[in-house]
């Protein structure tokens, strides 16, 4: 039995939660083309009969412009100890950033092995990916260099081998039935905020934070409020949309994919609330589950 912990590191908008959703074959994370979808960290756990591998998605690291930005930074770069190895994971069809550099320069500090993982290759032609291997090989290290399409699952079993490596236990962490250790509370929240994340412009998503407020299993149904949790008036008129239109389509698109989640009829509320300037009030964050001492 061989047993461990893997964390995976990036910038926004790489492709962690996708990556994740890969490697165990479940959808546990919730994706949008939309940078700094993560805000929580969320665990994953892949399963074979001898091995069982618990990796760790992390917020995107980047230049934070608000209490809850620090919060999700310290959060992630808290992850690059107590782990196995490290996935630096990067996105192969744009140019090496200055965020990339960033999260190498911070690697630096730890003694962990780091595997490069060079993502959305299927975007780039195949003598390119030599040619973004060659750009980041002699800047750090790594321990190993793979380079995956997380969104159409190629290289995956190959990184999967990789890890096997690295791994340092031999303890069963996990059931075999559990594919991730998020609660169904934060599960059906993050449903909500990814169908909000879909259908909403370009600013809202980061202004918005769901929160699952009240879950109630009867025989045949389970009844569900969540919160939507907005900065400003002017959002919330955006989130509900015209004579609710848009918050009646959330509220289906959400309630279809928890009942598949759940197994069962759910009622599904959705409520929207205005906390101005939530992302810097400690209190609120508090509350929201962003702990700044995690």
């Amino acid at each position: 039995m061989k047993s461990g912990f893997v964390s995976i590191i990036g910038r926004p908008n790489v492709g962690k939660s996708t990556l994740l959703n890969s490697l165990v074959s479940h959808k546990i994370a919730i994706t949008s083309d939309k940078a700094q979808t993560t805000r929580n960290i969320i665990q994953g756990i892949y399963n074979e009969e001898d091995t069982q591998i618990v990796f760790v998605d992390t917020p995107g690291i980047h230049k934070p412009k608000s209490r809850l930005g620090k919060i999700l930074n310290k959060q992630a770069l808290s992850l690059i100890h107590d782990v196995d190895t490290i996935l630096f994971l990067t996105d192969a069809s744009e140019e090496l950033g200055k965020g990339d550099l960033f999260i190498l320069e911070t690697l630096k500090n730890s003694k962990v092995p780091v595997i490069l993982v060079l993502n959305k290759i299927d975007k780039i032609k195949n003598e390119q990916i030599l040619k973004v291997i060659d750009s980041y090989k002699d800047l750090y290290p790594f321990a190993d260099i793979i380079p995956v399409s997380a969104l159409k699952k190629e290289n995956i079993e190959l990184l999967i081998k990789l890890i096997k490596k690295y791994l340092t236990d031999n303890v069963k962490y996990f059931d075999d039935a559990v594919v991730t250790s998020n609660t169904p509370y934060f599960m059906i929240s993050e449903i909500v905020r990814e169908k909000l994340l879909e259908n909403t412009i370009e600013e809202v998503p980061h202004c918005l934070t769901c929160v699952t407020s009240n879950y109630q299993e009867k025989e045949n149904m389970i009844f569900i409020n969540v919160d939507i949790i907005v900065e400003r008036d002017s959002i919330k008129k955006i989130v509900i949309g015209k004579n609710g239109e848009r918050l009646k389509l959330v509220g289906t698109l959400a309630r279809q994919e928890i009942e598949e989640m759940l197994g069962k009829k759910v009622y599904l509320e959705l409520y929207v609330k205005t906390i101005k300037r939530w992302r810097d009030k400690e209190k609120v964050l508090h509350e929201l589950g962003f702990n700044e001492n995690e």
